[in-house]
């Protein structure tokens, strides 16, 4: 069985279906300390760091695989934490690129 990890973003169209409330739930599981929000629309996953420049080497970390995966996330990032949202907008919700690029950076720690 291939890991999210290993796995490669596909594209999706606009009208596309997104996941159930069920599949993201089933790929949650496969993900450390991510969470799914209220309306399954987006996960979601804080981090925290011993400094700025440490915060700033992960956010980098982040966006060579967003280019990478043509996926990107949105972030929050302060002095010393940085949160990640991701959810796929062509088809208004989550897709398996979603739990792909979060396997991804999960493996950066």
């Amino acid at each position: 069985m291939t890991t999210l990890a290993e796995k490669t973003c596909k594209v999706y169209q606009k009208g596309d279906p997104s996941l159930t409330a069920e599949e993201a739930k089933q790929l949650l599981r496969q993900l450390h300390d991510w969470s799914l929000n209220q309306e399954n629309e987006t996960i979601q996953r804080s981090f925290k760091f011993k400094n700025y420049y440490e915060t700033i080497a992960f956010v980098n970390a982040v966006a060579w695989i967003a280019n990478r995966e043509d996926h990107h996330p949105d972030m929050e990032v302060g002095y010393n934490r940085c949160v990640i949202h991701y959810s796929t907008h062509s088809v208004g919700g989550l897709s398996e690129n979603d739990f792909i690029c979060a396997a991804k950076v999960d493996n950066l720690l």
